[in-house]
């Protein structure tokens, strides 16, 4: 019988040691792998080769935010940073079912300083190995860790997604698009149609903004549906992003430009979920890209070929997005404004943004005026709906 779910943090994080998962790595390759390093002050870091050593005191803390003093950290001392029976113990100690696991920068932007791609997907696919093979395995019920896709193309990205998927992993973090471009790409599509055939959730975590991610040789990113037009040269590639997202954030500017490169208009059942983009500004961009689209869409079209979308952009917006928060009580309030089926809650542990241990606390404060319906939905039923956790 499947397990019974009260609340489900949809935005948790990983900060795993390599000793435990570099035995997975081809031994070719092995000596390449990342390593704990010890700093000058006694904190752990990863490194990989003479690469800058990543120490993971940005990252972690070691309990309540009144016993937080700068600590020196290590592997050993700080929450959130072991195997998977340590932390099952922090789960039961903030009272969480269950947790959505995002793998941390330390463990995923280091991997990528291997310019030899065959080296670094070797890496990228022992991490996902130990993660499905390990690490969830150990309490397939309440750990959910997100299988990594490498940014190396469509091909190798398709190939890591179908090994998440026979593996049994609830779903995949993507950190650029997948042709590994900061911007939407005709390539994509084999990745987009693959996730929906394998039923395989996608998302992405706001700490890597997706769309600032073009390097200055990378082709630039166009409007038009079939991404055929003309290139921009300004804002990162995309010359309405200045327009389209005045007043709005730009948490909506992947989501739009999906839709803007005719997405969600091929894929009609693609979702995405964007963990951690925190929801009490969504209704009032909703409201602006919808007026921005109207006010400068014929200039989008005679300066650079933007072709008018088929729906409004907040459409497209609230029919093929979730969105994740944490401690968030205006969004809360607002939840009608976008969708309370679309809201994802988060604890963010063990980021200094968490309140473990004592996130139910954090949540009786936040939900006071929520109806125990649309209280499961945010805490656990839309994680289980877009991850599948019922299956």
């Amino acid at each position: 019988m499947a397990r019974q779910y009260n609340v489900i943090s949809a935005d948790s994080h990983l900060d795993i040691n390599p000793a435990l998962w570099t035995h997975r790595v081809p031994a070719k390759v092995r000596d390449l792998a990342p390593k704990v390093v010890t700093l000058e002050d006694g904190a752990d870091a990863i490194q990989i080769g003479a690469g800058r050593p990543r120490r993971i005191s940005h990252l972690v803390h070691t309990g309540p935010k009144d016993q937080i003093h700068f600590q020196v950290f290590t592997f050993e001392n700080a929450a959130g940073a072991g195997g998977p029976e340590k932390r099952l113990r922090e789960q039961d100690q903030d009272g969480i079912d269950a947790e959505v696991l995002y793998s941390a920068v330390g463990n995923v932007s280091v991997l990528r300083e291997h310019e030899d791609n065959e080296v670094y997907l070797a890496l990228n696919h022992a991490y996902n190995q130990y993660l499905a093979e390990e690490y969830a395995a150990a309490a397939p019920d309440r750990l959910f860790p997100l299988g990594v896709i490498p940014t190396t193309g469509v091909a190798d990205a398709v190939k890591e997604l179908e090994y998440c998927a026979r593996a049994g992993m609830k779903g995949v973090q993507i950190d650029k698009f997948p042709s590994g471009k900061g911007h939407p790409t005709p390539e994509d599509d084999r990745f987009w149609a693959a996730s929906l055939d394998l039923g395989m959730p996608v998302s992405h975590h706001s700490d890597r903004e997706i769309t600032r991610m073009n390097g200055p040789s990378e082709p630039t990113f166009s409007y038009t549906k079939g991404l055929t037009g003309p290139d921009a040269s300004a804002f990162g590639g995309d010359p309405m992003r200045m327009w389209y997202f005045r007043f709005a954030g730009e948490g909506l500017c992947a989501p739009l430009q999906m839709a803007f490169a005719g997405v969600f208009d091929r894929f009609p059942n693609l979702q995405i979920y964007w963990g951690e983009t925190m929801i009490g500004w969504l209704p009032y961009a909703l409201i602006q890209v919808d007026s921005n689209y109207d006010r400068y869409e014929e200039m989008g079209a005679d300066l650079y070929g933007v072709e008018s979308l088929e729906r409004r952009p907040s459409e497209y917006m609230r029919d093929h997005n979730f969105w994740g928060f944490l401690s968030d009580p205006f969004g809360v309030e607002l939840r009608h404004k976008i969708g309370v089926d679309k809201l994802l809650w988060g604890s963010d542990f063990p980021h200094r943004a968490s309140d473990w241990p004592h996130s139910r606390e954090a949540i009786e404060r936040d939900f006071a005026e929520v109806s125990p319906d649309e209280r499961y939905l945010m805490l656990a039923g839309n994680a289980i709906k877009f991850f599948h956790l019922d299956a």
